[in-house]
């Protein structure tokens, strides 16, 4: 489909080379199954994941130990082509990378980083974040899940809900309170007490695992700590990195309706004509395709904002919030647009349709985004 706009001439050579390497390896690795994944409610992260991080693709924003280093749009670009695949993989190299790795590399010991950064970045070690709970999502500081000393360790006890990657990681990084506020604590998840049970039965992000944590009296050493960070900044930094994948990934989510209900348009014949000759259609194509390029000019704008160390909290809320409504929305006209096949998995629609159902809730609400908004302009805050 054309870039009417020519949106991707922002894009320099090496962004180019990084949007079709992830486009090519979509094209040929994920395409063709990830349908019958998301049927089944499977996803083959440990084939998956040593690809993704040879590619470089695994806290690809991160410096050093292994990880490419590359810019924050060029991370964007790869969270956009990676979406328009699935949610499930853009959310995989996410949680990997902003949420599981970034809190080491950012805030971890020098031998936190040694150990797990390098196996992280080659896709030999899967990581999870643990900071939602069953009865605490967006008020993530009440959160019961407590850490006490005992001696030089710590005995971790709570449960944690809605975990990308928990019951197939090797360490997790989980958010408890302790006595002196909320730390952060690397948790090898073959240690005594750990279990990640997978949720099933979900009719969204079928190809992702999604599981549960809990913890009974899991014993940590003093050294599983992450030394750099105290309270709620450190995971709500964590997320901040996560929701810009997601403001950029959810792009690609769209794009994919848009492209898909263009083709069929164009194919699909009805009282003696394609239905895209249609007005009515013309119409719907025309808004999904001018919410579309404003979803990327919002992402490209946040990662030029990003690059030059000037995006905050508050841009990202209104990425996070913009892009996923407007995404939610073309899937949805597609979803018409295409009539009782768009509800089948010959076709990508319903299945992005439904990720981003998902997406609009995790990493923050559209709720929560809201008020972030409404705070930011008036002053006052609306939920504490």
């Amino acid at each position: 489909m054309e870039d009417l706009l020519r949106i991707d001439d922002r894009l320099n050579p090496d962004q180019r080379l990084i949007r079709d390497t992830v486009t090519s390896f979509v094209t040929d690795r994920i395409l063709p199954d990830v349908a019958d994944w998301f049927e089944r409610g499977t996803f083959p992260a440990r084939e998956l994941a040593p690809a993704l991080g040879e590619l470089g693709l695994l806290g690809m924003h991160l410096e050093g130990y292994g990880c490419a280093g590359t810019d924050a749009t060029s991370y964007g670009v790869a969270c956009r082509e990676l979406e328009a695949g699935d949610s499930g993989l853009r959310s995989f190299v996410s949680v990997q990378g902003s949420l599981a790795m970034f809190p080491i590399w950012k805030y971890g010991s020098a031998e936190q980083k040694e150990e797990w950064l390098p196996r992280m970045a080659s896709g030999e070690a899967i990581g999870c974040f643990g900071l939602t709970e069953p009865d605490h999502g967006s008020d993530p500081s009440n959160m019961r899940t407590f850490a006490k000393r005992d001696g030089s360790d710590w005995i971790l006890n709570g449960a944690k809900m809605w975990i990308t990657n928990g019951s197939i990681a090797d360490v997790a990084v989980v958010w408890a309170q302790t006595d002196d506020g909320i730390r952060g604590f690397v948790v090898p998840t073959d240690t005594p007490g750990f279990s990640a049970p997978e949720i099933h039965k979900k009719l969204s992000l079928r190809a992702s695992v999604t599981s549960s944590l809990y913890f009974d009296d899991v014993r940590l050493p003093s050294t599983a700590v992450l030394p750099e960070v105290s309270g709620l900044k450190g995971p709500l930094s964590c997320l901040s990195e996560a929701r810009f994948g997601i403001l950029w990934g959810v792009v690609g989510a769209a794009r994919a309706c848009l492209e898909s209900a263009v083709d069929y348009s164009k194919t699909r014949v009805q009282f003696g004509k394609p239905i895209g000759a249609f007005q009515l259609t013309q119409e719907k194509l025309a808004w999904m395709y001018v919410g579309t390029a404003q979803a990327s000019l919002t992402a490209f704008h946040l990662g030029a904002l990003k690059d030059a160390g000037n995006l905050n909290p508050r841009q990202v809320s209104f990425g996070k919030l913009a892009n996923v409504r407007a995404a939610l929305d073309i899937a949805r006209q597609a979803r018409s647009i295409l009539g009782g096949n768009g509800i089948t998995l010959e076709y990508p629609v319903i299945r992005h349709m439904n990720n981003l159902e998902s997406v609009l809730t995790y990493e923050g609400t559209q709720e929560i985004h809201t008020l972030v908004l409404g705070e930011a302009l008036t002053g006052l805050s609306a939920y504490r």
